[in-house]
């Protein structure tokens, strides 16, 4: 074997190490990034309030000069990290557990789009880094100790990227040691080595990029990314970004924004105008994937927050407030009229955050009537479309520059 086989050798087994141990070990006290720990809307947490008094739980904290946008918060280690505007910069922050700004950093420059300039990717945190995409293309990785940034590409000059006109608004998904990011454009799914910044791999699938973010599906110990785009939702094999299967729905479309969610063979995605909601029945039969439309609902459409799936149930914004769907059948449970937007679950609970005027809900769906258990309303201005974030008894809310800290654990 010469020196360059054995080069190629040693990296692809330590890729095929790193794919199969995963990110590093996190805390159950840990949200390293988008959507929480499995990029599911799912906190570990228990025992927290199972009802809130008026005006909500009690507030730890609150800052108020984080930057304009929509960008959720990861909390690793008793740190908070997001991203916020100021000027015309993209700014990466780092707070302690008690709000205290700890760092502030340029990531690159803010959003170029139609009125919609906020910082949108969530900072996702891997050991002694982070990573973040700003609206432009620029993928960044930070050290978290003090937000000295390591390495950076651009998804637009440096990878052919073609995304909607409202620019990214991806949170990279750290898979082992890759660093995956979606540029579109003919190698639409991209993976980067997440210490260097060096391609891996680039997909073969052909796609114009939406506003979500990929996810990873295994099953029989095989794993694939998937991600919603302006050309309908992709599935690439994790290992060599082999395009494996695609779906057309809900493209095109004006916008395509909503993260997938995958549970128990079964992946939906909703999307807003007009489009509504899809499910595929997942299968790995060994040396080939399929991807089989189970059902079509036109009772939740999401635009341009999420849903999260808990107990076989699905549960987001669709006609008339919260709307409850059975995963497997796509059969509308009930309807809960509130504001809804972003939705997380925790202890039971489906923590729901409206999309527009900073209203927060916390919702029973076991109950069979009855089911807001609290609500309250924070300051801000513009639409209030960043995520909730519920870890270590505390929930956290953003709303435009503000940032909110409740204690929501039970006494």
């Amino acid at each position: 074997m010469n020196a360059r086989n054995k080069i190629a050798l040693v990296v692809t087994m330590s890729l095929i190490v790193g794919l199969s141990l995963g990110a590093v070990s996190l805390s159950a006290a840990d949200w390293p990034g988008f959507l929480g720990p499995n990029r599911d809307g799912h906190s570990p947490d228990k025992g927290l309030l199972k009802a809130w008094a008026q005006g909500g739980p009690p507030l730890l904290w609150k800052v108020d000069n984080i930057g304009a946008g929509w960008s959720s918060m990861s909390v690793v280690d008793g740190h908070i990290y997001t991203t916020g505007n100021s000027g015309d910069i993209q700014m990466v922050i780092c707070l302690d557990i008690n709000g205290k700004e700890k760092w502030r950093v340029a990531q690159g420059p803010k959003a170029p789009n139609r009125g919609y300039p906020g910082a949108r990717s969530t900072p996702t945190v891997d050991g002694k880094f982070l990573y973040v995409t700003g609206g432009g293309g620029l993928v960044t990785c930070h050290r978290i100790a003090d937000g000295k940034m390591v390495w950076k590409r651009d998804m637009k000059s440096e990878m052919g990227g073609r995304v909607g006109g409202w620019k990214y608004s991806e949170s990279v998904l750290i898979l082992g040691n890759l660093a995956i990011v979606t540029p579109g454009g003919k190698n639409g799914i991209v993976a980067l080595n997440k210490l260097t910044g060096r391609n891996v791999w680039k997909s073969n699938a052909s796609i114009s990029a939406g506003y979500s973010s990929c996810i990873p599906i295994t099953q029989g110990g095989k794993t694939i990314i998937c991600n919603g785009s302006q050309s309908g939702l992709i599935f690439v094999d994790a290992r060599t970004g082999r395009l494996v299967g695609q779906s057309k729905f809900a493209a095109p479309n004006t916008a395509n924004c909503p993260t997938p969610a995958y549970s128990n063979g079964y992946l939906f995605w909703s999307v807003g105008y007009g489009k509504g909601s899809v499910c595929l029945k997942v299968k790995n039969s060994g040396s080939r994937w399929s991807f089989t439309e189970a059902w079509r609902s036109r009772d939740m459409g999401c635009h341009p927050g999420n849903y999260v799936v808990a107990n076989g149930m699905v549960y987001g914004k669709g006609r008339g407030g919260l709307v409850c769907l059975d995963l497997k059948t796509g059969r509308t449970k009930w309807t809960e009229r509130i504001g809804a937007g972003q939705a997380c679950f925790a202890d039971g609970m489906v923590y729901v955050f409206a999309d527009r005027g900073g209203k927060m809900s916390l919702v029973d769906p076991a109950a069979s009537s009855g089911r807001v258990k609290g609500e309250f309303s924070v300051a801000g201005s513009g639409k209030s479309w960043s995520h909730p974030v519920i870890i270590d008894g505390r929930l956290f809310v953003r709303y435009d520059k503000n940032l909110y800290c409740y204690n929501v654990k039970a006494k």
